[in-house]
């Protein structure tokens, strides 16, 4: 019990500390120093009021606490014998070190879709996914402004993978990292693809800080974290991702 308390401090320190750089340094810079300079180029024009943030940051607290519950147990001699989480490099071909990490991205988008439409199940989203939604105009801080149930939900997605595929911890730490800068880029508030890359065939397989802002705006369509295949392929592909993408970046021009 003493070490599986360590390690949930340890990793709630190492979250948090991660969440208030990374989030803190794309607030600094898009909300502070330039907002004046740059506000043309935002999504939706507006800004959050004070009050936003501070939900945010209360509800990302939470869920980092709620992450660090779910990585001990994870990490636990109950639970981590029985995953496919390994530390040692040669217990598989390099080739499939290096296939893990997009397979694990794959993985994530999947479960992510089809959690998230859950939520947005009447009958579940009020008690679940609201919270998350109260960020009509998300900002940096709301990359993890999650209800407690929400957060559960969220970091079971970690026990899928460990049970499902071979990974090592190298490639979970760095997936880790990769989630997070995904989540605050989808929900900064402003797009930084460029609009040359999101007109060819594979930059419109890819989520962008614009898909993302519809959905908390219009709380419909666009399900995927990663990728839009799930809503294309489902038609919960949003009718104006591609409309309010170039508005934005014909506002960048002018």
């Amino acid at each position: 019990m003493e070490e599986i308390l360590d390690r949930m401090t340890r990793v709630t320190t190492m979250l948090f500390s991660r969440y208030l750089v990374i989030s803190g340094v794309a607030f600094l810079v898009w909300y502070v120093i330039f907002k004046k300079k740059w506000s043309f180029k935002k999504i939706q024009m507006a800004f959050p009021k004070r009050k936003d943030y501070q939900r945010e940051l209360l509800y990302s607290v939470l869920t980092v606490l709620v992450f660090a519950i779910i990585a001990a147990i994870s990490m636990s001699p109950w639970v981590k014998p029985y995953s496919m989480l390994y530390k040692d490099l040669e217990a598989y071909p390099m080739w499939y070190y290096i296939l893990s990490f997009p397979l694990v991205i794959l993985i994530h988008d999947t479960y992510f879709y089809w959690t998230h439409r859950f939520m947005h199940h009447p009958r579940v989203f009020k008690w679940v996914h609201l919270v998350h939604h109260r960020s009509t105009n998300p900002s940096p801080w709301a990359a993890y402004a999650f209800h407690p149930l929400e957060s559960v939900l969220e970091g079971m997605a970690f026990f899928v993978i460990f049970f499902t595929v071979p990974v090592h911890i190298s490639v979970m730490l760095v997936f880790l990292l990769f989630n997070f800068l995904h989540n605050v880029y989808g929900h900064l508030g402003y797009e930084l693809m460029p609009k040359a890359l999101n007109n060819t065939k594979i930059g419109r397989l890819v989520n962008t800080s614009v898909y993302h802002n519809l959905h908390h705006k219009y709380c419909k369509g666009n399900y995927g974290l990663y990728f839009t295949f799930w809503d294309k392929w489902m038609g919960t592909y949003h009718e104006k991702n591609l409309g309010t993408f170039d508005e934005v970046k014909l506002r960048v021009k002018q």
